[in-house]
């Protein structure tokens, strides 16, 4: 999936992070998004439909972009899922802070530490 020819011509910023950090970055910010998931899911509240599905969406939006930027190659198409991204990650912190403040506290350092 992953064409270094065609991601290596783009001209990237200059504070773009070298090729090694990102397996690292990405393993801590999947387990803390897990952990942030277990903690919600544990939690008796019993309104929490649409925590699921806010959580569900942007996991899958985070998933799809490595496919669309890589494999199909459109840099607009990887805006587009990142924008809808920050959408849902803002509503599923939301959600997530209504039913529980650790696991929307574990979400939302996940999301700073990405930056």
């Amino acid at each position: 999936m992953y064409n270094s020819d065609w991601y290596n011509s783009l001209i990237k910023p200059f504070l773009s992070p070298p090729d090694g950090v990102f397996l690292p970055v990405w393993t801590v910010l999947y387990i803390t998004i897990l952990i942030s998931f277990i903690l919600y899911f544990i939690n008796p509240n019993k309104n929490k439909k649409s925590g699921y599905i806010f959580f569900f969406v942007q996991l899958v939006l985070n998933l799809s972009w490595s496919f669309v930027f890589f494999k199909f190659k459109s840099i607009s198409g990887g805006l587009i899922i990142i924008f809808l991204m920050g959408v849902f990650i803002f509503l599923t912190i939301k959600k997530f802070y209504s039913v529980s403040k650790c696991s929307c506290t574990v979400r939302k350092q996940a999301t700073e530490n990405n930056r």
